[in-house]
């Protein structure tokens, strides 16, 4: 209930954000098993991606913690309230970056926008079990064809 209080504020300084969440936020990271971070962004951080995914892959690999990013691209015209990042970018080469960075922490990826989903790693993933199962479907009946014909 409490994130329906949280209002859109902030940079798209990544690293002070991500420190503060790792070094700060996560006091009992011992305790738990595995935890997940979720990024909610609308364009690329202001540092370069290779400086991110080292530093991410070092978080990550101390504990197990998964760092997920959903970015929303919105439609051209749309002004976030005059913020200006540091380092512009392109959509391909913000979801480019941002999954080299997920990559490294071993979260998942989803794009998405106003007009629908642009890639979702969780729909692949089921795309790509949907492919298996209708693979094994067809070598089922198949064989069950075969059997028929058999006897």
């Amino acid at each position: 209930r409490w994130v329906l209080s949280l209002q859109c504020k902030g940079s798209r300084n990544f690293m002070n954000a991500l420190r503060r969440a790792v070094e700060v936020d996560f006091k009992d990271k011992d305790k738990h098993k595995s935890q997940g971070l979720y990024l909610l962004t609308t364009g690329i951080p202001d540092q370069e991606t290779h400086t991110i995914s080292a530093y991410v892959a070092e978080v990550c690999r101390g504990f197990d913690l998964q760092l997920h990013v959903c970015l929303f691209s919105a439609t051209k015209g749309t002004d976030s309230e005059g913020i200006v990042p540091a380092r512009c970018a392109n959509p391909m080469e913000t979801a480019s970056a941002f999954k080299e960075i997920v990559q490294a922490a071993s979260g998942r990826f989803h794009w998405f926008g106003e007009a629908g989903i642009f890639e979702s790693d969780d729909i692949t993933s089921i795309m790509f079990e949907m492919e298996k199962a209708k693979n094994y479907s067809q070598k089922c009946a198949f064989l069950v064809e075969s059997l028929k014909q058999r006897s």
